[in-house]
């Protein structure tokens, strides 16, 4: 992901961003969507303009109560967990848009636009 971020020019700031919301994302499939099994998390990417887009949909549980599950400080993952996960990712993007079916799985689309280095001097 790094790799074909780069072709944006990304501070290491922005990419840092980057990085620990799609960490995140990841996390989240694997300790909700695949609590008590391995299972499949697709990460895709794409560029736009100057715009980054990072889908990561896994075909795990699904969540019942998507509001609830978005609050800061909620969590079915049990005590060892934050529930900061959708907080974080919405701190460190421009947009993040979760989309999920109970049973089917979850989707989470983050966009993140890239300032054109020219644009920053």
């Amino acid at each position: 992901m790094a790799a074909f971020t780069a072709q944006l020019d990304p501070t290491l700031e922005e990419l840092g961003d980057i990085k620990t919301a799609v960490s995140e994302a990841v996390t989240n499939c694997i300790v909700h969507a695949y609590p008590d099994q391995i299972g499949v998390i697709i990460l895709t990417c794409s560029i736009e303009g100057d715009v980054l887009e990072i889908v990561v949909k896994d075909r795990g549980k699904g969540i019942e109560d998507l509001e609830q599950a978005r609050q800061p400080l909620y969590t079915t993952g049990g005590s060892e967990r934050s529930g900061m996960g959708f907080t974080i990712m919405e701190s460190f993007m421009n947009e993040c848009r979760v989309t999920s079916t109970p049973g089917k799985g979850t989707t989470v689309r983050m966009r993140k636009r890239i300032i054109p280095r020219r644009q920053m001097l």
